[in-house]
């Protein structure tokens, strides 16, 4: 299938670059010079900027090296080769499985930008599924397959942000309909704090995150996303946060999410936890101690275990 760029006319800078795909500058520097890409052109003050295909084609290396290829084996193939080798890789990863037509269903209405019908059916399967089911194996897997569209040119960047916004009105709806339940001392209840750092602007995966927290019974605390360090740890000690729970997407830095992760864990309150989840690739490697890194699933297995150390504590 051919790569079907999506025309923008504004160009992008090189920190436009490095959020929108998680290169650092200094790589995408250094792989102009080494190996002649990208490409950038010159603004009127002699920064560089990046035509919207160049942009593509880095969300696409990018991709393939977090699938463990070597930026030199890749960055020479054309947009449409990468493309292939990137849906061949994911393929595979995924032993081959066909797209589901349920899923497909709620792409369609993206793609036509039917939204008041996507949040509709997205309601609908709400209500059928129940909160827990409706995160993990809907809206999760959802966001997957756009990211994937998206990071291909299938899905231009304002479809992408329909998407989110829309799943992120639902949830919103169903987080704040989630009774809340008076926990004793037996089972107590967890205040959690949600954010992203600054470099991390992309919020479906926390929110995805805060409904799990909220159908477990944890008290949440929402601060959105992109929140400075310092802020966190102060809004962490004067709101006794028991559970600090980040969300880190594959294109923030993985040296910025590890420094980030140490710096945040020598600054806050002994008792504040800190709980990790993205498909980073800081996270996937080797995942700091002191940090407990959660997939969506496993967020009410680990309040269970968190409920049984404090139970443990108090005895």
């Amino acid at each position: 299938m051919k790569t079907s760029a999506i025309s923008v006319t504004i160009p992008s800078t090189i920190s436009d670059v490095e959020r929108d795909t998680g290169l650092a500058k200094e790589t995408l520097r250094v792989w102009e010079r080494r190996y002649d890409f990208p490409r950038p052109e010159r603004d009127t003050f002699g920064e560089r900027v990046y035509p919207s295909e160049q942009v593509i084609k880095l969300r696409l290396i990018k991709r393939l090296i977090d699938q463990g290829y070597r930026p030199g084996k890749v960055i020479g193939y054309s947009a449409d080769e990468l493309q292939a080798l990137a849906q061949k890789s994911g393929a595979s990863q995924r032993e081959q499985a066909a797209p589901d037509p349920e899923l497909q269903a709620y792409i369609d209405l993206c793609k036509s930008h039917q939204m008041e019908a996507f949040r509709r059916k997205l309601t609908q399967a709400m209500l059928v599924m129940g909160l827990k089911n409706f995160v993990t194996k809907l809206v999760a897997p959802l966001a997957t397959l756009v990211g994937e569209a998206w990071a291909c040119g299938q899905f231009a960047v304002f479809e992408e942000h329909l998407f989110a916004e829309s799943v992120q009105i639902v949830l919103r709806s169903a987080v704040f309909s989630v009774p809340q339940v008076n926990h004793s001392s037996a089972a107590p209840r967890p205040r959690v704090l949600l954010t992203t750092l600054p470099q991390e602007r992309h919020g479906l995966g926390l929110l995805m995150a805060e409904a799990m927290f909220a159908a477990e019974g944890a008290q949440c605390i929402p601060l959105g996303v992109q929140t400075p360090l310092p802020d966190i740890v102060e809004g962490a000690r004067a709101l006794q946060a028991d559970i600090v729970a980040l969300s880190f997407s594959a294109t923030m830095n993985p040296r910025h999410v590890s420094d980030s992760l140490r710096e945040l864990h020598a600054r806050l309150p002994e008792q504040a936890e800190i709980w990790a989840g993205g498909n980073n690739f800081a996270l996937r490697k080797r995942p700091p101690s002191h940090v407990t890194v959660c997939e969506l699933e496993e967020i009410c297995a680990a309040v269970t275990a968190w409920r049984q150390r404090q139970r443990q504590a108090l005895s």
